[in-house]
């Protein structure tokens, strides 16, 4: 299956080329006619052929009918070629918007204008976006079109930002390689074989890091921005729980998803997130959006904050399956934060080894309640029924639509909400998503704005956590650790791996999820430059977690140690 090595949805055959390299019909939303038109076309320019072909023999007109017949018949291979080869969702539509966007993008503006305003947004495809498809990259919902657009991407627009297209990523959000995909999978530019880009915002990620988009828009539920970020070497971020508006993100688990952005540097997505005020609005569309209210009223006690800045270092992210090379830049950028005057320091998170547990019994369990209402019914592609049973039916439409690993994860959830199964799976879950949550507060120096202050002491942690691990009296601003375990993994080793064992790569980023607390994966360089050929080898994720509606200075933070990394 042909895909682009940019990492953006490959549409017909041979499809190998980038946004600037390839012709416009051919490109992350190219034309292609409707078939009446096409067949109006057609018919038209075959009517053209013959009436001339009459006529130059009629008049002897020999060359100016050859030219004439060369042309349509031109025409009419352009137009049959374009119904024969092409299936692409993204119709005139989407070819209109991609000019706009290269117009924008291409000329200069006015010299009385801020040029940092314009940028070029790609929007992964699980957000809507009015009058183009939103696919989720699944085989169900191949045929919807959005009619209205997301909030966030009405808020980027606002802010200068040209949808350049929508981009791959796992079916509904669902996996960490963004390999489940009805598009085919998204490689990782970095590397000369196949290699995952990570998930489920992998095109999002290779958009920004071969620059055919400036930011790009993600989903963030376990880890689906940073992961991504880690293997393909640029920023990913994902604020508190209800900061930005998922009003127009389709659901994978309400109590987790957060819209996120990617871009190559801090200071990107720190000037769109509290330069423009993008972090400060309020949407009465999303039930989770946090009141105006309550936003100036947070922002106003962090700014309060001037202590010196301490930094913890999780023991319990100090796992076996820890790759060396990425641990010793771990310990690296420990040492360039002492370095810079901030205060580095152990801290213990005991809940931690439970919570990638917990992550894949809630997820899932509410997964199969959002994607009920896929049934070719209500929403979705309906599968070709032999009867008008409604269970043949739903089993049908459903058994093709969905693909495997979706499929896996709404029996998961629907078996963890059976009457059977909820106290002993569902429930307990919940209870240690709790103790993720307590485990964060009682090591962060803020405390949390949607709790009440509560007293921690070391009898809270249980009897097997070591004594010299009870660091409870040390208190810390922000968490860092790595993003991922492992460098990005080759294609042909995933497919090799059990689910369980896929499911690993999010051991470091589903706490913060768990929690929904801000986080961010800054890229850091490991080795010469030429000491691997392999430049995903090279690059790895380093992952700053703060405090609940800690978000300003968090990405301040993250700047100046993206910044010392680099240098």
């Amino acid at each position: 299956m042909a895909t682009l090595p940019d990492g953006l949805v490959a549409f017909g055959p041979g499809a190998n080329c980038t946004l600037e390299l390839c012709p416009l019909e051919w490109s992350i939303l190219r034309y292609q006619p409707s078939i009446p038109a096409s067949g109006t076309f057609i018919a038209f320019f075959a009517l053209a052929l013959i009436i001339h072909a009459v006529q130059g023999i009629r008049w002897k007109t020999w060359g100016f009918t050859a030219s004439i017949i060369c042309g349509c018949v031109l025409e009419i291979i352009g137009y049959v070629g374009r119904l024969i080869i092409h299936d692409n969702p993204f119709d005139f539509q989407g070819f209109l918007i991609q000019i706009k966007a290269s117009d924008a993008t291409t000329t200069a503006p006015p010299a009385e204008a801020d040029t940092r305003a314009l940028f070029k947004l790609a929007v992964k495809d699980n957000i809507a976006t009015q009058n183009l498809p939103t696919t989720c990259s699944s085989a169900i919902l191949s045929s919807h079109r959005s009619p209205y657009e997301a909030t966030i991407v009405r808020q980027l627009r606002e802010r200068g930002a040209h949808v350049v297209g929508k981009t791959n990523m796992d079916e509904f959000g669902m996996g960490s390689h963004s390999l489940n995909s009805i598009h085919g999978p998204v490689l990782n530019p970095l590397s000369p074989v196949a290699t995952s880009a990570g998930g489920s915002s992998g095109g999002s990620a290779v958009a920004v890091q071969t620059g055919d988009a400036d930011v790009a828009l993600g989903t963030d539920t376990g880890g689906s921005i940073r992961l991504p970020a880690a293997y393909c070497g640029v920023v990913g971020y994902k604020p508190s729980y209800g900061m930005l508006s998922r009003f127009g993100v389709v659901p994978y688990a309400n109590s987790l998803d957060t819209v996120g952005l990617l871009a190559k540097e801090v200071g990107v997505i720190e000037d769109l997130v509290f330069g423009t005020g993008l972090g400060g609005e309020h949407d009465a569309r999303d039930p989770t959006s946090l009141s105006q209210s309550f936003r100036k009223k947070q922002q106003a006690r962090v700014s309060d904050r001037r202590s010196r800045l301490r930094v913890g270092i999780p023991l319990e992210y100090n796992i076996e399956e820890l790759d060396p090379k990425i641990k010793a830049a771990w310990s690296d950028a420990a040492d360039q934060l002492q370095e810079s005057g901030i205060d580095v320091v152990p801290v213990s998170l005991p809940s931690t080894k439970h919570a990638l547990s917990a992550y894949y019994v809630i997820a899932p369990a509410e997964a199969s309640s959002n994607l009920a209402k896929y049934d070719g019914v209500r929403y979705g592609t309906r599968g070709d029924e032999s009867d008008g049973a409604g269970e043949v039916l739903y089993s049908k439409t459903r058994g093709l639509g969905l693909g495997d690993e979706v499929r896996r994860r709404i029996l998961l959830g629907s078996y963890s909400l059976s009457s059977e199964a909820m106290d002993n799976y569902f429930v307990q879950a919940q209870r240690v998503r709790r103790l993720v949550q307590r485990d964060f507060d009682r090591v962060f120096r803020l405390a949390n704005p949607l709790y009440d202050e509560q007293q921690f002491d070391l009898s809270d942690m249980g009897d097997e956590v070591e004594l010299q691990d009870k660091l409870g009296p040390s208190q810390v601003d922000f968490l860092l650790c790595p993003t991922a375990p492992t460098f990005a993994p080759r294609i042909d080793e995933i497919e090799r791996q059990t689910p369980v064992q896929v499911y690993m790569n999010d051991v470091f980023t589903v706490p913060a999820s768990l929690a929904g607390l801000p986080a961010i994966s800054i890229p850091t360089r490991i080795g010469a430059p030429d000491a691997e050929a392999d430049a995903s080898r090279r690059v790895a994720g380093l992952q700053l977690i703060g405090q609940y509606w800690d978000d300003r200075r968090l990405l301040g933070v993250a700047k100046d140690l993206s910044r010392w990394l680099s240098a």
